[in-house]
């Protein structure tokens, strides 16, 4: 999902950095450092709860000063129960598809649904 993401925001000529960040603990301190003093907005996607990676990098901002510095937005599985079901559809229950991502970053560039229109609908493959 983040990949669909990168590749709706190149698309709108907002091209982001995807970092896969393979660890989980210890953070790699220098990457979370790099990415949050070149970029405007860092966003952490986990398939965990609250509390997780994203509580993590946000702690090592705020610890570092950076936290000052970049607009940062952890997405994380909602604290609810997500019945069985295809991994599309827990996704969008729990709003990790790149549709939300993509909301997400917008949002946090304080562009909105300005460019959403021009997204496509995930539901129908056409744009809305």
């Amino acid at each position: 999902e983040a990949l669909k993401a990168a590749d709706l925001l190149t698309a709108q000529g907002l091209p982001p950095t995807v970092a896969d960040a393979r660890f989980a603990k210890p953070i790699d301190t220098a990457l979370v450092e790099n990415l949050a003093r070149n970029h405007a907005v860092l966003i952490t996607l986990e398939e965990g709860a609250i509390g997780g990676f994203g509580a993590q990098v946000g702690q090592h901002l705020a610890n570092t000063g950076l936290l000052d510095h970049v607009r940062f937005r952890p997405m994380t599985l909602p604290d609810i129960f997500i019945d069985h079901n295809t991994q599309d559809a827990q996704y969008e229950q729990a709003g990790l598809t790149a549709p939300h991502i993509v909301k997400t970053a917008l949002s946090a560039l304080g562009i909105g649904d300005m460019l959403s229109m021009n997204l496509p609908n995930r539901a129908t493959g056409t744009k809305s």
